[in-house]
């Protein structure tokens, strides 16, 4: 039964486990099939099953059991509350009695208090009236003071009160009759006042603060309750600001100053709005000026000015948390008082520090370069000047001076010089951000990005646009054409996206929501505009120059007995040396356009070099006339041509070259069947005077009749 118990009581238990161990311990785990015996395992179940008849029925006694002492328990229980809430409620009737008396003897007494007040309030204040007349008295008489409370250091406090009560008597005496005693009384009083106040410097020395408060309480009734607070304030602040960092020494000082003011004052609160006023006046305002007093060096001032004014916000920033009185500007407005004269000129000494170090920025990247910047006339006039002056040159042998000039391939334009242009800006721009005033902080910002479009844009970028258009060789060049401008291309292209990152950051912040952000957007757009313009120009004259010298190679170099050999028993299946000399030039540039380029740029661009690529190589063909061996030729040139104008990757040229490969192929094509490869899939779509014109090339035009194949 022991250990049915065990195993019943486990947590989970799990009824077919416990069957299986007791099957399992019946067979000792042997259940092959010969040495197993049913009759065995039916006995064992058996026998389990009373077992656990028997131990149900026991724990069901069990549990009768203890729920009928438990309901005994219960009612024990129940009696108690009971018991408990009669004593309860007999206190509650007690304590009702209790407090009823109470309030009858407090009612009693305060009306008891009323009538003694009535009695001794009128007798306390003749009295008082009595003793302030003995003491006037002893003003009006002319020989000195016979009061010993008024000449008695040790009574300072009482000799305090009545002489502040006798000040208040004597400002409304009349003039005349007791302006003797009047002058003598405001003597006395300034005395006092000040004894009052050297014992509160010597209680704040000694850091004696129930001292301290209670002469604070005793001066609040003074006039010189303020000279009272400038001691204060003069005593805490004494040796205070000894390092050469005044930020890190105020705020500790505001923080042990700000707990002696809440023991000491009954409003720490103007207390510490003075005591904070005196610090930014005094000992910062004297730092800050003497930081800014030089203004020889303006990066060195601009840097000072902001320094000093982001750390002097923070400071406001961390003092705010006291409590200065109702104007929740009182911090915000002390700063901007101190720095209100250098604020008001911020801006104009900015522009003149940025375009400074901008001109210096510039010229130290052109003197490196051993170059002096020049005028450069640009417009449509002075390039067809340049373009006739080299056509007559070149056929007329006249020397008209050095129409191109590539500088050996130095473009003038740097990233880096950009970089640090952008970085001067992105500085002006934070500090036009922080110490500008919210009204002007858009227009200061236009300010500073006029001054980054002038220098980076105008007299960089545009200058090295037209140098380099200046060098781009012309569309018939006479040697192979040099070309820099896709350098160029690259480093342009590359600045600008650092310009358009910056002025989205550092700009955009500055002016959104204002009228400011439209002209800033009509500034950026204009600079863009008139430099994809001449990109576009130095793009289109480039394209040209490449093209014109492709012409002239084709032109000198590809004798007409290419494509008709007087022999016509030897097949030479390869192209030409012109075709491979064409394509090799033409592959090298494909690649610069890739490198200079990205986006729609590319494919625009290779578009364009490779319609006017397929332009000249089928004006070229043409140019000559083609037997059966010459046919095999062009053909071998134009799949050169062809394998040329995949490294292009643009569907358009592809389709432009298997056109003209399936052109020449009307040169090799035995007549009977030029009528149908007229009609096939890529011929179908041309025109009748485009297929004529080819099929006229061939050498067996004539003789063979081709003509009426077309009839």
């Amino acid at each position: 039964m022991s250990e049915f118990l065990q195993e019943l009581e486990q947590d989970p238990f799990d009824a077919e486990e416990f069957v299986e161990r007791v099957a399992w311990r019946t067979t000792a785990g042997h259940c092959d099939g010969e040495a197993f015996d049913p009759s065995i395992l039916h006995t064992a179940f058996e026998h389990t099953i009373k077992d656990l008849q028997i131990l149900y029925e026991n724990m069901d006694k069990k549990c009768e059991r203890l729920e009928m002492i438990c309901r005994e328990e219960e009612k024990t229980h129940w009696d108690k509350i009971t018991e408990l809430q009669d004593k309860n409620k007999a206190a509650f009737g007690t304590f009702q009695e209790l407090d009823e008396g109470i309030d009858f003897v407090a009612t009693k007494v305060v009306h008891l208090g009323d009538q003694l007040e009535s009695v001794n309030t009128p007798r306390a204040r003749a009295v008082e009236a009595q003793k302030l007349m003995h003491h006037f008295a002893d003003f009006l008489n002319p020989g000195p003071s016979v009061m010993g409370v008024l000449s008695d250091p040790t009574r300072l406090y009482e000799a305090a009160d009545v002489i502040q009560k006798l000040h208040l008597i004597a400002q409304e005496l009349p003039a005349g009759k007791f302006d003797k005693a009047h002058h003598r009384i405001t003597l006395k009083y300034d005395e006092i006042e000040r004894a009052l106040i050297e014992e509160f410097v010597r209680a704040h020395r000694a850091d004696d603060k129930v001292k301290m408060r209670e002469v604070a309480g005793i001066l609040s009734h003074f006039k010189g309750y303020t000279q009272c607070i400038d001691a204060f304030i003069e005593q805490s602040q004494m040796g205070a600001f000894l390092g050469s960092n005044i930020f890190a020494d105020i705020l500790p000082l505001c923080e042990r100053s700000q707990k002696v003011m809440q023991e000491v004052f009954t409003s720490p609160e103007q207390v510490m709005a003075k005591f904070v006023l005196n610090i930014y006046h005094g000992k910062l305002q004297e730092h800050i000026q003497s930081k800014l007093n030089d203004r020889s060096n303006t990066d060195k001032y601009l840097r000072s000015l902001y320094d000093l004014y982001s750390r002097t916000m923070k400071l406001s920033n961390d003092l705010s948390v006291y409590k200065m009185g109702s104007d929740s500007a009182f911090l915000n407005k002390l700063t901007k008082n101190i720095f209100a004269r250098y604020l008001d000129t911020f801006v104009n000494v900015e522009a003149r520090s940025l375009k400074d170090k901008s001109a210096a920025i510039l010229q130290r990247y052109y003197d490196s370069k051993n170059h002096q910047k020049k005028h450069i006339p640009s417009g449509g006039i002075h390039e067809l000047r340049r373009d006739i002056q080299a056509k007559i040159g070149s056929r007329a042998n006249i020397n008209f001076g050095p129409a191109i000039e590539n500088f050996g391939g130095e473009t003038f334009l740097s990233e880096e010089v950009a970089i640090n242009l952008l970085q001067e800006t992105k500085i002006a721009l934070q500090r036009c951000q922080t110490l500008s005033r919210q009204s002007d902080l858009p227009a200061n910002a236009v300010q500073i990005f006029d001054i980054l479009l002038q220098y980076l844009c105008v007299e960089h970028i545009d200058y090295a646009l037209e140098l380099g258009l200046q060098g781009i060789p012309l569309s018939e060049p006479k040697s192979p054409p040099e070309i820099y401008f896709f350098d160029l291309v690259r480093q342009c292209n590359a600045i600008c996206h650092l310009l358009e990152k910056q002025f989205i950051d550092s700009v955009v912040p500055l002016v959104v929501s204002t009228p400011k952000h439209g002209i800033c957007l009509q500034k950026k757009k204009d600079q863009m505009e008139q430099m994809e313009l001449k990109l576009h120009n130095g793009l289109e004259r480039s394209v040209s120059a490449l093209v014109g010298w492709v012409r002239l190679i084709l032109q000198s170099e590809q004798k007409k007995t290419d494509f008709r050999p007087e022999s016509e028993d030897m097949v030479i299946a390869m192209a030409t040396p012109a075709c491979m000399k064409v394509v090799k030039f033409i592959g090298q540039y494909v690649e610069k356009v890739r490198d200079s380029l990205d986006g729609k740029n590319v494919e625009s661009t290779l578009t364009e070099l490779g319609t006017r690529f397929h332009r000249a190589i089928y004006e070229h063909l043409q140019q000559f006339q083609y037997n059966s061996v010459g046919a095999m030729v062009v053909i071998c040139d134009v799949n050169e041509y062809r394998r040329c104008i995949k490294e292009f990757r643009v569907t358009l040229l592809n389709s432009l070259f298997d056109t003209l490969h399936a052109l020449c192929n009307l040169l090799v094509v035995v007549p009977d069947n030029l009528k149908q490869v007229c009609t096939g899939d890529q011929l179908a779509g041309l025109e009748r005077s485009v297929l004529m014109n080819f099929v006229q090339l061939r050498a067996d035009y004539k003789t063979a009749k081709l003509i009426n194949q077309f009839k």
